[in-house]
């Protein structure tokens, strides 16, 4: 994180902040009241938390998300690392802390599920336009891929989510839970493509650099996106250098350029959009 200007860790912080505040508070408010399991972690602890009612949904949120930290730590930039640590107790915090309000709102599951999808996916969608998570199952659906490289992200988390789901329907032993989780997953998952993506499908990197060996190794390491190298001459200069290209989700844009930037402070780089992609992580139709 060197070289990190006042203005961005003010931004940094400021959408921490309410990010996770959006994330947490509709859960206290919408979810949790209603035993609806959203998915992930979230999801995991209301469940978890009616069978072990000694501990709350934000303390099992954070005890949930300690070893998924510990797993993926090597895993993160050092920024998403730090706003990862930063996020993780700050959202259990505003679960607790909402839900000690008493202002729960239980007279239509369908209301509560739509509202609380949506507040959800909107702290979660401006979390990722700075490059920030919550930990949760981004953090599972990374390590996973480390074991099974082939399998897509997008089906690593569906598939954690259904579980987590499915979880929930057996504890509660209530079909309608798993209908209104689904309704609160899906409504959170439409708020954060339209917080992060906007118009946009995908971003599409290109980075002039010397060091394309330590660029391309950063990116394989810390995003689950692929890179291409092509071998370039500066028209300038007449030095060799590499071209390396990626295409990337919006919401984790800033992050990728951040380590760009680390790997080659000197790099030429430029983005732009792509409105339809085709291939691993991205449409396969």
């Amino acid at each position: 994180m060197k070289n990190y200007p006042l203005k961005e860790l003010l931004l940094d912080l400021l959408f921490t902040f309410c990010g996770t505040a959006l994330v947490g508070v509709p859960l206290a408010i919408f979810t949790v009241p209603n035993d609806i399991a959203p998915g992930g972690v979230s999801g995991l602890a209301t469940a978890l938390a009616y069978l072990f009612p000694t501990l709350s949904v934000g303390a099992w949120t954070l005890i949930l998300n300690l070893p998924l930290l510990l797993g993926a730590w090597k895993l993160l930039g050092k920024k998403t690392l730090v706003f990862t640590l930063l996020s993780v107790p700050l959202m259990s915090f505003f679960i607790d802390f909402t839900t000690s309000l008493h202002i729960a709102y239980t007279n239509d599951m369908l209301i509560a599920a739509v509202f609380g999808g949506a507040i959800s996916g909107l702290g979660l969608g401006l979390l990722f336009l700075r490059g920030i998570t919550t930990g949760g199952t981004d953090l599972a659906a990374l390590m996973v891929r480390r074991v099974l490289p082939n399998v897509p992200s997008g089906t690593l988390l569906l598939f954690i989510d259904a579980s987590v789901v499915a979880f929930a329907v057996i504890v509660f032993k209530d079909i309608e839970v798993a209908i209104y989780s689904s309704i609160a997953i899906f409504v959170s998952s439409k708020m954060i493509d339209t917080i992060t993506q906007g118009v946009d499908y995908a971003k599409v990197i290109y980075t002039v650099t010397e060091r394309g060996e330590e660029v391309t190794e950063l990116l394989n390491t810390h995003t689950d996106r692929g890179t291409t190298v092509i071998p370039a001459l500066g028209g300038y200069t007449k030095e060799n250098k590499q071209i390396i290209v990626t295409v990337t989700r919006r919401r984790v844009l800033a992050q990728t350029l951040r380590l760009i930037k680390e790997a080659d402070p000197r790099a030429f780089t430029y983005v732009t959009d792509s409105t339809e992609v085709h291939g691993e992580g991205f449409r396969t139709d």
